[in-house]
């Protein structure tokens, strides 16, 4: 069962057609969407930041961050902050996918998410500068209509839903609870069959 929805998450993910955002002007970023299997169901791991950061304080997020140019790509950048946010090696990571960019509305950076399924049990290393936390929320908790409220905001003109995910007292938000709306919409066609 935990392999067939696997590949169907890496077919689901390879179907789209990824909608790239090449602005000028904002930043390139890329974050790691991490999933593992652990007691029959699948997670998503995130992190909470830290206020010591520039930007995002507090924010529940994905392991991720900026491009730097020693980075060879986008995928590069979200391995690179995996490692030095949670200690995940980037060998550890089987990515299966990207998801559409997203661009943080009051931050201006083009974020590019990667799907990647990780070992688990894994020896995290919460770094204490950037992360806080890391949190663990099973996948099927995030389907439950109840757990999302969504609403729509004018920004730039455009009319744009925004999503909030509820688990345990904590709110997801903003760019990354764009990437997840999308990656759960993938993840229940995969998981269906």
């Amino acid at each position: 069962m935990m392999r067939i929805v696997e590949q169907r998450l890496k077919e689901a993910l390879s179907s789209i057609k990824k909608q790239a955002i090449t602005e000028a002007g904002l930043v390139p970023s890329a974050v790691l969407v991490p999933i593992y299997y652990k007691e029959g169901q699948y997670y998503i791991l995130f992190t909470q930041r830290t206020d010591n950061v520039k930007e995002h304080k507090g924010q529940i997020s994905f392991p991720g961050g900026a491009y730097q140019e020693g980075d060879r790509t986008l995928l590069d950048t979200a391995l690179r902050e995996s490692t030095e946010e949670i200690g995940l090696d980037p060998g550890d990571a089987a990515v299966l996918g990207e998801l559409d960019d997203t661009v943080t509305v009051a931050t201006n950076y083009i974020v590019s998410p990667f799907v990647g399924l990780i070992p688990w049990p894994y020896k995290f290393k919460v770094d204490g500068w950037e992360t806080n936390e890391i949190i663990e929320v099973p996948i099927s908790a995030l389907l439950g209509k109840a757990s999302r409220r969504e609403e729509t905001e004018v920004i730039g003109g455009k009319a744009v839903t925004s999503y909030f995910y509820h688990y345990q007292g904590r709110v997801i938000w903003g760019a990354t609870a764009r990437i997840l709306h999308q990656f759960l919409e993938l993840f229940a066609l995969a998981a269906k069959g």
